[in-house]
Protein backbone atom coordinates (compact mmCIF):
# COMPACT_ATOMS: atom_id res chain seq x y z
CA UNK A 1 0.00 0.00 0.00
CA UNK A 2 1.16 3.56 -0.71
CA UNK A 3 0.01 5.22 2.49
CA UNK A 4 2.05 3.79 5.35
CA UNK A 5 2.12 4.72 9.00
CA UNK A 6 5.63 3.30 9.09
CA UNK A 7 7.26 4.59 5.92
CA UNK A 8 10.66 5.64 7.25
CA UNK A 9 12.32 2.79 5.36
CA UNK A 10 10.08 3.10 2.33
CA UNK A 11 11.47 6.57 1.66
CA UNK A 12 14.65 4.91 0.45
CA UNK A 13 12.78 2.54 -1.86
CA UNK A 14 11.55 3.66 -5.25
CA UNK A 15 8.14 2.02 -5.15
CA UNK A 16 7.25 3.81 -1.89
CA UNK A 17 8.91 7.13 -2.64
CA UNK A 18 5.60 8.84 -3.47
CA UNK A 19 3.68 7.96 -0.35
CA UNK A 20 0.82 10.46 0.15
CA UNK A 21 1.33 10.26 3.88
CA UNK A 22 4.80 11.70 3.44
CA UNK A 23 4.17 14.41 0.89
CA UNK A 24 0.56 15.20 1.70
CA UNK A 25 -1.20 14.70 -1.62
CA UNK A 26 -4.84 15.71 -1.31
CA UNK A 27 -5.93 13.06 -3.79
CA UNK A 28 -5.02 9.82 -2.05
CA UNK A 29 -5.59 7.66 -5.12
CA UNK A 30 -2.90 9.34 -7.24
CA UNK A 31 0.82 9.89 -6.78
CA UNK A 32 2.25 13.37 -6.55
CA UNK A 33 3.66 14.94 -9.67
CA UNK A 34 7.36 15.25 -10.35
CA UNK A 35 7.10 19.00 -9.78
CA UNK A 36 5.60 18.52 -6.31
CA UNK A 37 8.33 16.05 -5.49
CA UNK A 38 11.02 18.51 -6.52
CA UNK A 39 9.43 21.26 -4.41
CA UNK A 40 9.39 18.97 -1.39
CA UNK A 41 13.00 18.00 -1.97
CA UNK A 42 14.08 21.66 -1.82
CA UNK A 43 13.58 21.48 1.95
CA UNK A 44 16.00 19.71 4.23
CA UNK A 45 14.96 16.06 4.03
CA UNK A 46 16.31 14.35 7.15
CA UNK A 47 17.36 10.79 6.40
CA UNK A 48 17.91 8.40 9.28
CA UNK A 49 20.14 5.31 9.02
CA UNK A 50 18.33 1.99 9.28
CA UNK A 51 20.74 0.96 12.03
CA UNK A 52 19.36 3.75 14.23
CA UNK A 53 15.77 2.53 13.80
CA UNK A 54 16.85 -1.04 14.53
CA UNK A 55 18.85 -0.08 17.65
CA UNK A 56 16.08 2.06 19.14
CA UNK A 57 13.50 -0.59 18.30
CA UNK A 58 15.44 -3.38 20.01
CA UNK A 59 16.12 -1.30 23.15
CA UNK A 60 12.49 -0.25 23.53
CA UNK A 61 11.34 -3.83 22.88
CA UNK A 62 13.56 -5.22 25.65
CA UNK A 63 12.50 -2.43 28.04
CA UNK A 64 8.79 -3.02 27.55
CA UNK A 65 9.14 -6.79 27.79
CA UNK A 66 10.85 -6.30 31.16
CA UNK A 67 8.01 -4.02 32.33
CA UNK A 68 5.38 -6.59 31.35
CA UNK A 69 7.31 -9.42 33.04
CA UNK A 70 7.83 -7.33 36.19
CA UNK A 71 4.12 -6.56 36.51
CA UNK A 72 3.23 -10.22 35.97
CA UNK A 73 5.86 -11.39 38.47
CA UNK A 74 5.05 -9.03 41.36
CA UNK A 75 1.64 -9.63 42.97
CA UNK A 76 1.77 -6.17 44.51
CA UNK A 77 1.51 -4.77 40.98
CA UNK A 78 -1.66 -6.64 40.08
CA UNK A 79 -3.90 -3.63 40.68
CA UNK A 80 -6.12 -2.29 37.86
CA UNK A 81 -3.82 0.69 37.28
CA UNK A 82 -0.77 -1.51 36.74
CA UNK A 83 -2.79 -3.82 34.51
CA UNK A 84 -3.56 -0.78 32.36
CA UNK A 85 0.11 0.25 32.46
CA UNK A 86 1.01 -3.29 31.37
CA UNK A 87 -1.32 -2.87 28.39
CA UNK A 88 0.31 0.49 27.66
CA UNK A 89 3.67 -1.30 27.60
CA UNK A 90 2.24 -3.86 25.18
CA UNK A 91 1.06 -0.99 22.97
CA UNK A 92 4.63 0.35 22.94
CA UNK A 93 5.86 -3.15 22.12
CA UNK A 94 3.73 -3.12 18.97
CA UNK A 95 5.67 -0.10 17.72
CA UNK A 96 8.98 -1.73 18.66
CA UNK A 97 8.17 -5.09 17.06
CA UNK A 98 6.84 -3.54 13.85
CA UNK A 99 9.90 -1.30 13.63
CA UNK A 100 12.38 -4.14 14.20
CA UNK A 101 10.63 -6.51 11.77
CA UNK A 102 10.33 -3.91 9.03
CA UNK A 103 13.90 -2.67 9.49
CA UNK A 104 15.29 -6.20 9.25
CA UNK A 105 13.28 -6.92 6.10
CA UNK A 106 14.38 -3.65 4.52
CA UNK A 107 18.05 -4.24 5.38
CA UNK A 108 17.94 -7.77 4.01
CA UNK A 109 16.15 -6.55 0.90
CA UNK A 110 18.54 -3.64 0.32
CA UNK A 111 21.52 -6.00 0.57
CA UNK A 112 19.98 -8.45 -1.87
CA UNK A 113 19.71 -11.24 0.71
CA UNK A 114 15.97 -11.71 0.18
CA UNK A 115 13.64 -11.00 -2.71
CA UNK A 116 10.10 -9.92 -1.88
CA UNK A 117 7.21 -10.02 -4.32
CA UNK A 118 5.06 -6.86 -4.45
CA UNK A 119 2.08 -8.79 -3.05
CA UNK A 120 4.18 -10.05 -0.14
CA UNK A 121 5.48 -6.53 0.51
CA UNK A 122 1.92 -5.21 0.51
CA UNK A 123 0.77 -7.83 3.04
CA UNK A 124 3.77 -7.07 5.26
CA UNK A 125 3.01 -3.34 5.08
CA UNK A 126 -0.63 -3.95 5.98
CA UNK A 127 0.31 -6.00 9.05
CA UNK A 128 2.93 -3.46 10.20
CA UNK A 129 0.59 -0.52 9.67
CA UNK A 130 -2.21 -2.24 11.59
CA UNK A 131 0.21 -2.88 14.47
CA UNK A 132 1.32 0.76 14.59
CA UNK A 133 -2.21 2.11 14.23
CA UNK A 134 -3.38 -0.30 16.95
CA UNK A 135 -0.56 0.99 19.12
CA UNK A 136 -1.56 4.65 18.88
CA UNK A 137 -5.29 3.95 19.31
CA UNK A 138 -4.74 1.61 22.28
CA UNK A 139 -2.16 3.95 23.84
CA UNK A 140 -4.57 6.87 23.75
CA UNK A 141 -7.36 4.66 25.09
CA UNK A 142 -5.30 3.31 27.99
CA UNK A 143 -3.95 6.75 28.88
CA UNK A 144 -7.56 7.92 29.15
CA UNK A 145 -8.48 4.77 31.09
CA UNK A 146 -5.64 5.29 33.57
CA UNK A 147 -6.68 8.93 33.97
CA UNK A 148 -10.23 7.80 34.77
CA UNK A 149 -8.86 5.19 37.18
CA UNK A 150 -6.77 7.82 39.03
CA UNK A 151 -9.78 10.14 39.09
CA UNK A 152 -11.91 7.46 40.76
CA UNK A 153 -9.09 6.66 43.19
CA UNK A 154 -8.84 10.28 44.32
CA UNK A 155 -12.46 11.39 44.38
CA UNK A 156 -14.18 8.10 45.18
CA UNK A 157 -11.48 6.55 47.34
CA UNK A 158 -13.84 4.72 49.71
CA UNK A 159 -15.78 3.17 46.83
CA UNK A 160 -12.85 2.52 44.50
CA UNK A 161 -12.70 -1.27 44.91
CA UNK A 162 -16.43 -1.61 44.32
CA UNK A 163 -16.29 0.61 41.23
CA UNK A 164 -13.05 -0.64 39.63
CA UNK A 165 -13.35 -4.38 40.18
CA UNK A 166 -11.01 -6.91 38.60
CA UNK A 167 -13.80 -8.07 36.30
CA UNK A 168 -14.52 -4.53 35.11
CA UNK A 169 -10.82 -3.86 34.56
CA UNK A 170 -10.54 -7.05 32.48
CA UNK A 171 -13.63 -6.07 30.49
CA UNK A 172 -12.17 -2.62 29.79
CA UNK A 173 -8.91 -4.18 28.59
CA UNK A 174 -10.70 -6.61 26.24
CA UNK A 175 -12.94 -3.86 24.85
CA UNK A 176 -10.03 -1.45 24.27
CA UNK A 177 -7.90 -4.02 22.47
CA UNK A 178 -10.81 -5.31 20.38
CA UNK A 179 -11.83 -1.79 19.39
CA UNK A 180 -8.22 -0.77 18.66
CA UNK A 181 -7.50 -3.72 16.39
CA UNK A 182 -10.85 -3.43 14.60
CA UNK A 183 -10.54 0.32 14.08
CA UNK A 184 -6.92 0.02 12.93
CA UNK A 185 -7.79 -2.67 10.39
CA UNK A 186 -10.58 -0.45 9.09
CA UNK A 187 -8.27 2.58 8.94
CA UNK A 188 -5.57 0.75 6.98
CA UNK A 189 -7.82 -0.93 4.40
CA UNK A 190 -9.81 2.27 3.77
CA UNK A 191 -6.87 4.65 3.88
CA UNK A 192 -7.85 6.29 0.56
CA UNK A 193 -10.80 7.98 2.26
CA UNK A 194 -10.00 11.30 3.91
CA UNK A 195 -12.59 10.50 6.56
CA UNK A 196 -10.19 7.90 7.96
CA UNK A 197 -7.51 10.50 8.75
CA UNK A 198 -10.19 12.87 10.08
CA UNK A 199 -11.44 10.14 12.43
CA UNK A 200 -7.92 9.35 13.65
CA UNK A 201 -7.04 13.00 14.28
CA UNK A 202 -10.42 13.64 15.95
CA UNK A 203 -9.94 10.63 18.23
CA UNK A 204 -6.50 11.96 19.17
CA UNK A 205 -7.84 15.37 20.21
CA UNK A 206 -10.95 14.01 21.95
CA UNK A 207 -8.92 11.64 24.15
CA UNK A 208 -6.41 14.38 24.95
CA UNK A 209 -9.17 16.82 25.94
CA UNK A 210 -10.92 14.15 28.02
CA UNK A 211 -7.70 13.24 29.83
CA UNK A 212 -6.69 16.88 30.30
CA UNK A 213 -10.08 17.76 31.82
CA UNK A 214 -9.78 14.88 34.30
CA UNK A 215 -6.25 15.88 35.29
CA UNK A 216 -7.22 19.54 35.60
CA UNK A 217 -10.10 18.66 37.89
CA UNK A 218 -7.87 16.33 39.91
CA UNK A 219 -5.12 18.87 40.51
CA UNK A 220 -7.46 21.79 41.19
CA UNK A 221 -9.55 19.97 43.79
CA UNK A 222 -6.94 17.56 45.14
CA UNK A 223 -5.75 19.96 47.84
CA UNK A 224 -9.26 20.51 49.23
CA UNK A 225 -10.16 16.86 48.90
CA UNK A 226 -6.94 15.75 50.61
CA UNK A 227 -7.96 17.59 53.78
CA UNK A 228 -11.24 15.71 53.80
CA UNK A 229 -9.48 12.37 53.33
CA UNK A 230 -6.91 13.19 55.98
CA UNK A 231 -9.77 13.58 58.43
CA UNK A 232 -10.49 9.89 57.81
CA UNK A 233 -6.79 9.01 58.24
CA UNK A 234 -6.36 8.18 54.56
CA UNK A 235 -3.58 10.65 53.79
CA UNK A 236 -1.14 7.94 52.70
CA UNK A 237 -3.58 6.61 50.15
CA UNK A 238 -4.24 10.13 48.88
CA UNK A 239 -0.52 10.73 48.42
CA UNK A 240 -0.18 7.44 46.54
CA UNK A 241 -3.11 8.29 44.28
CA UNK A 242 -1.72 11.73 43.49
CA UNK A 243 1.67 10.20 42.75
CA UNK A 244 -0.01 7.91 40.25
CA UNK A 245 -1.79 10.88 38.70
CA UNK A 246 1.49 12.78 38.37
CA UNK A 247 3.11 9.73 36.75
CA UNK A 248 0.34 9.53 34.18
CA UNK A 249 0.61 13.29 33.58
CA UNK A 250 4.27 12.78 32.69
CA UNK A 251 3.35 9.87 30.40
CA UNK A 252 0.71 11.99 28.68
CA UNK A 253 3.16 14.86 28.22
CA UNK A 254 5.76 12.56 26.66
CA UNK A 255 3.08 11.04 24.40
CA UNK A 256 2.02 14.48 23.14
CA UNK A 257 5.62 15.52 22.47
CA UNK A 258 6.47 12.29 20.63
CA UNK A 259 3.22 11.74 18.70
CA UNK A 260 2.16 15.38 18.30
CA UNK A 261 4.28 16.12 15.19
CA UNK A 262 2.88 13.02 13.49
CA UNK A 263 -0.72 14.10 14.09
CA UNK A 264 0.14 17.65 13.01
CA UNK A 265 1.52 16.02 9.86
CA UNK A 266 -1.89 14.39 9.30
CA UNK A 267 -3.71 17.67 9.93
CA UNK A 268 -1.52 19.46 7.35
CA UNK A 269 -2.18 16.69 4.83
CA UNK A 270 -5.87 17.57 5.10
CA UNK A 271 -5.53 21.36 5.30
CA UNK A 272 -2.60 22.34 3.04
CA UNK A 273 -1.21 19.37 1.09
CA UNK A 274 0.27 21.54 -1.69
CA UNK A 275 1.48 24.50 0.35
CA UNK A 276 5.31 24.85 0.10
CA UNK A 277 5.65 25.42 3.84
CA UNK A 278 3.59 22.32 4.56
CA UNK A 279 5.72 20.33 2.13
CA UNK A 280 8.80 21.40 4.06
CA UNK A 281 7.15 20.11 7.23
CA UNK A 282 6.43 16.81 5.47
CA UNK A 283 10.12 16.43 4.67
CA UNK A 284 10.85 15.92 8.40
CA UNK A 285 8.71 12.78 8.53
CA UNK A 286 11.67 10.54 9.39
CA UNK A 287 12.30 12.64 12.50
CA UNK A 288 8.66 12.24 13.55
CA UNK A 289 9.02 8.47 13.30
CA UNK A 290 12.14 8.57 15.48
CA UNK A 291 10.12 10.50 18.09
CA UNK A 292 7.40 7.83 17.98
CA UNK A 293 9.95 5.09 18.66
CA UNK A 294 11.49 7.20 21.43
CA UNK A 295 8.08 7.33 23.12
CA UNK A 296 8.16 3.54 23.39
CA UNK A 297 11.69 3.77 24.76
CA UNK A 298 11.01 6.52 27.32
CA UNK A 299 7.79 5.14 28.84
CA UNK A 300 9.45 2.19 30.67
CA UNK A 301 11.98 4.59 32.18
CA UNK A 302 9.12 6.69 33.54
CA UNK A 303 7.43 3.62 35.03
CA UNK A 304 10.64 2.58 36.76
CA UNK A 305 11.50 6.08 37.96
CA UNK A 306 8.07 6.77 39.44
CA UNK A 307 7.36 3.35 41.00
CA UNK A 308 9.71 2.00 43.63
CA UNK A 309 7.96 -1.39 43.63
CA UNK A 310 8.27 -1.76 39.87
CA UNK A 311 11.87 -0.54 39.96
CA UNK A 312 12.72 -3.16 42.57
CA UNK A 313 11.14 -5.96 40.51
CA UNK A 314 12.90 -4.80 37.34
CA UNK A 315 16.26 -4.93 39.14
CA UNK A 316 15.51 -8.48 40.27
CA UNK A 317 14.62 -9.53 36.73
CA UNK A 318 17.75 -7.93 35.25
CA UNK A 319 20.08 -9.40 37.87
CA UNK A 320 18.46 -12.84 37.58
CA UNK A 321 18.79 -12.72 33.80
CA UNK A 322 22.43 -11.59 34.07
CA UNK A 323 23.16 -14.36 36.55
CA UNK A 324 21.52 -16.92 34.29
CA UNK A 325 23.61 -15.77 31.31
CA UNK A 326 26.80 -15.81 33.38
Amino acid sequence: MDMNLSVHHHLTMKHFDNSPLVYGEDNFTHNITATDHNNASECANIMMPQELFLTLGLISLVENILVVLAIIKNRNLHSPMYCFICCLAVSDMLVSVSNVVETMFMMLHDNGLIMMMPSMMQHLDNVIDIMICSSVVSSLSFLSTIAADRYITIFYALRYHSIMTTQRAATIIVVVWSASITASTFFIFYYTNKAVIICLVTFFFITLVFTAVLYLHMFILAHVHSRRIMAFHKSRRQATSMKGAITLTILLGVFIICWGPFFLHLVLILSCPKNPNCKCFFSYFNLFLILIICNSLIDPLIYAYRSQELRKTLKELIFCSWGFVM
